[in-house]
């Protein structure tokens, strides 16, 4: 229990310390260069997911046409 006591203080202190972060004009230039990393960072992986989720359904799709001509 003490930990997460510890853990629950430190993303309180965390969000305190960002705000005043962001209040100066450097602060907000740095999250707002983070915020875009973040973004191209989250479209890469979705990217990335779509991708390989076509890949895989193109070789189950393959697999069931292979299978439904070996059936006849």
């Amino acid at each position: 229990m003490k930990r997460i006591s510890w853990l629950v203080l430190g993303v309180a202190i965390g969000f305190v310390v960002a705000h005043q972060v962001n209040q100066t004009s450097e602060g907000k230039k740095f999250f707002s260069d983070l915020d875009t990393r973040s973004k191209g960072f989250t479209e890469s992986i979705v990217d990335g997911y779509r991708e390989r989720e076509s890949e895989l359904r193109a070789v189950l799709s393959n697999t069931g046409n292979a299978a439904a001509e070996n059936g006849k």
